[in-house]
């Protein structure tokens, strides 16, 4: 450790010693209250320590007056030099990069206004190291993660998940990235450093001040928030110089509510390497990719046959289907609409250097998980997207604490079929204005190990889905999917490790705060 680290860690611990002296929380052993106690995630010294701050702060986004943003500020306190790398002229918060077997202790602390808890999305952590909203600290509080990097090469990403303010705090900037390593991918040689590009996509609004914009009222909770910016890496009109090379580009859907259909403007198609749990068997082609909020795609892409100069454009292209026709008319009002094309950032061929080599055949080895080995063969744990008393509901429910459904209490160390699907019944109780309400999509979201999808069963319009269905890739290890009006998708997720209460929610944000969120109880 160098010597600037060591006095930064001394100081640090310092301040904490001071905090707790006048009463102020120390996050460590907080899921005691949870009714259950876990053994430590790792023994001995971390071989990563992070202070991450969550505080006020003003970011030049649009041109003139700055923009007040929410972000995460972080210090490395112990570790590798490249563990923390701010991301330059943004607000998103440091990128974090990990390697798979390595102790972390991360110490958040909350200079914000209101509660706030960090949920570390897509990481295999007990549930004290989750971020459970329950766990949520006040202003001035400090809470300790300590977890052990479990997962496989990954790209990650950290956000609030603070019951019913997750949306408004990841709207005002709050996010950032989690690259998890391992010898299985450092050996294949993908490209990296410069040749490794990452880019979150987020929408927003502003006004003639350049203040952010948050929409409220019941249509933007029902449908979640749609601005009319588009930002990539928290910028607007976002561009890349690229050389006469074969790229990684690694992509993070991390807007609140909006889902995007990526596409290149001359129709050249994508070639997959990986999804959110990491890389695939082998590469896969698409024409097109969906990717819904908290998804993350990786992407193998040649320019070294492109001229010098050349541009290239990443589009979302128009659907329809996986939203109400009801909303199509307000978030076209709002700028930037569902069912036209627009442009996510722009790429230019500008280094004359040309490296031109094709993919790998075979990326990883992902073992199938197979039905039979499930639990519960038979009898699949349901997950109905639903709504009641105009709430969108899971299981006819919305989430509250301590309210266990059978179905959501799991033996730990079992593999579990589970069923999504839209609970039609729930919408024709509701009449038929809820019936229009229920044709949207949820990106469903499970926290702990990742899942397999098994199969995608369709009961719909088929020209409608034909619009869509190319763009998804279920061949890979998922957190979150997609869930398309008329679908029922079937998944086989292990839940190992770690017992406690581990959340299942829709990542539209709007939705998980009114309430479209659960948990399943592992013992």
């Amino acid at each position: 450790m160098s010597t600037q680290a060591q006095f930064a860690r001394r100081d640090f611990l310092a301040c904490v010693g001071s905090l707790l002296a006048t009463d102020v929380a120390f996050g460590q052993g907080a899921a005691k209250s949870e009714g259950f106690s876990e053994p430590p995630p790792f023994r001995g010294e971390p071989d990563v320590e992070i202070e991450l701050i969550a505080q006020r702060d003003l970011v030049r986004i649009l041109d003139g007056a700055p923009t007040p943003v929410w972000r995460y500020l972080g210090n490395l306190l112990k570790g590798p030099p490249d563990t923390l790398t701010p991301i330059r002229d943004s607000y998103l918060g440091p990128t974090l990069r990990f390697r798979k077997g390595q102790k972390v202790r991360i110490h958040l602390r909350n200079d914000l206004p209101e509660k706030t808890i960090t949920h570390w999305h897509g990481l295999h952590v007990p549930m004290s190291a989750d971020g459970h909203p329950s766990q949520a600290i006040s202003s001035g509080q400090i809470y300790t993660y300590d977890f052990a990097i479990r997962n496989r090469a990954s790209l990650n990403f950290y956000h609030p998940h603070t019951h019913e303010a997750t949306a408004t705090q990841v709207y005002r900037g709050l996010a950032g990235l989690i690259i998890v390593e391992d010898d299985e991918e450092r050996a294949l040689a993908l490209p990296t450093g410069a040749f490794e590009i990452l880019l979150v996509i987020q929408d927003r609004a502003f006004n003639r001040d350049h203040q952010l914009v948050y929409g409220a009222g019941m249509h933007r909770g029902m449908f979640g928030f749609y601005g009319d910016q588009i930002l990539v890496n928290g910028q607007i009109n976002y561009r890349v110089d690229v050389a006469r090379s074969v790229y990684r580009l690694r992509i993070l859907n991390a807007s609140n509510a909006r889902i995007y259909k990526l596409a290149w403007d001359d129709g050249a198609p994508l070639t997959v390497i990986g999804v959110d749990g990491g890389l695939l068997n082998k590469p896969e082609t698409r024409p097109y990719l969906m990717l819904a909020p908290a998804e993350r795609i990786d992407l193998w892409v040649d320019f070294s046959a492109r001229a010098m100069g050349s541009r290239i454009t990443m589009h979302s292209l128009g659907f329809s289907g996986l939203v109400p026709e009801m909303a199509y008319g307000m978030m076209q009002d709002d700028g930037v609409g569902i069912s036209e094309s627009f442009p996510l950032f722009t790429i230019t061929v500008t280094q004359g250097v040309s490296d031109h080599r094709q993919a790998p055949t075979t990326l990883a080895s992902i073992s199938p998980l197979r039905l039979e080995d499930v639990a519960n063969p038979t009898q699949p744990r349901p997950i109905a997207l639903g709504m009641s008393h105009m709430r969108l509901t899971l299981n006819e429910r919305v989430y509250a604490s301590d309210d266990l459904l059978p179905s959501e209490r799991v033996p730990l160390g079992s593999l579990q079929l589970i069923d999504i699907y839209h609970d039609h019944g729930a919408a024709m109780r509701g009449g038929m204005g809820m019936m229009g309400m229920m044709s949207m999509a949820h990106p469903i979201h499970l926290h702990g190990q990742p899942f397999q999808i098994l199969e995608r069963e369709f009961d719909g319009d088929a020209s409608v889905y034909a619009s869509f269905n190319e763009g998804f890739v279920d061949s890979g290890l998922k957190d979150t999917v997609l869930v398309a009006p008329g679908e029922r998708i079937r998944i086989i997720k292990p839940f190992e490790d770690y017992k406690g209460r581990f959340m299942y929610h829709c990542h539209n944000l709007e939705h998980e705060d009114m309430g479209m969120m659960r948990e399943f109880f592992v013992e």
